[in-house]
């Protein structure tokens, strides 16, 4: 063998070793700090038994009530909507529901179709007795709002988008790799990447930053989560055409620029043109509204609602 090719193949080997190590350390640390961390995971709000789990919902405040919905893999919803709800408590009852496979939710094996999430949500303001509200949903909340909305119709007042998705939205036919993200969650790579953080507002305490990276690391590609993953192309399949009802008040606030998206204001100021009420309020800035602009989606709200007859 020349001399060229054994440097070679010593060079590979040697990489190769100094991977095999790499990835077994971070899947001991990984282990390590997930039994950690299970210890340190603060407890907040009420359960409540759906379907043989236990499902998380936060109440704060008096008043009317809106029903907050997470978006897609939100870590911990109610801590997440925490700047949010506490500008709308002042003068509302919320209500935060945390899915099945998000924040304190226990995970689930059904199916994560549109039909089942929504039946779930239901399930949990009936058992809270809560028979009128305003919905109010981030990103995909507004597939599942189109759904709810058309059910439960004569129990939801109006429907308020943060930067909610869409019927019919690029991109939403894409084939996931949940299996390489599962192969990467076993090995730690994905605690590697939640260590760089989220970029949260000021708005948001330290020791919030420190729980919310705790319950993503715990989430994050869970069963449940990939499984809801996986239904997001069906899902989206199954709400082409739909909308929300046309006498059902909507409230879009949308981000002004999408670059990925250019057509992204549009198409959410043509849902609102497709009811008899609807409004969209364009805002500066990213996907996540509630994280940088709380205060301007709550003002918008209560400056809509005072036009707008509590039905």
């Amino acid at each position: 063998m020349k001399r060229s090719v054994k440097k070679l193949l010593v060079a590979v080997t040697a990489v190769g070793a100094v991977l095999a190590v790499g990835l077994a350390t971070t899947t001991v640390v990984d282990v390590v700090a997930s039994e950690s961390e299970s210890h340190r995971i603060e407890s907040y709000g009420q359960r409540v038994d759906i379907d043989g789990g236990q499902m998380n919902v936060f109440v704060s405040g008096a008043g009317e009530t809106i029903v907050l919905l997470p978006g897609f893999g939100t870590s911990s919803p109610v801590l997440d909507f925490a700047p949010l709800v506490r500008d709308l408590a002042t003068d509302h009852r919320v209500i935060v529901v945390e899915p099945f496979g998000y924040g304190l939710s226990d995970g689930t094996d059904r199916e994560r179709t549109t039909e089942n999430i929504v039946q779930e949500v239901h399930q949990a303001l009936a058992k809270l007795d809560v028979d009128r509200y305003i919905l109010m949903g981030h990103s995909i909340a507004g597939i599942y709002g189109i759904e709810y909305a058309a059910r439960y119709r004569e129990e939801v007042t109006a429907f308020v988008g943060i930067d909610s998705s869409v019927p019919g939205q690029p991109g939403m036919d894409a084939q996931f790799p949940t299996g390489l993200l599962s192969a990467a969650k076993n090995l730690g790579l994905l605690r590697l990447a939640a260590a760089a953080g989220e970029g949260y507002s000021d708005a948001y305490s330290a020791h919030s930053r420190e729980q919310m990276k705790m319950l993503t690391n715990r989430n994050s590609i869970s069963p449940t989560y990939l499984n809801e993953m996986t239904h997001i192309r069906t899902n989206f399949e199954r709400a082409l055409g739909t909308g929300f009802p046309k006498d059902l008040p909507l409230l879009l606030f949308v981000v002004s620029e999408n670059a990925k998206n250019p057509e992204w204001l549009g198409l959410h100021q043509r849902q609102a043109a497709s009811v008899a009420d609807g409004t969209v309020v364009p805002l500066p800035g990213e996907h996540y509204l509630h994280h940088t602009h709380a205060a301007e989606i709550a003002s918008g709200f209560r400056d809509w609602g005072t036009d707008r007859p509590v039905i």
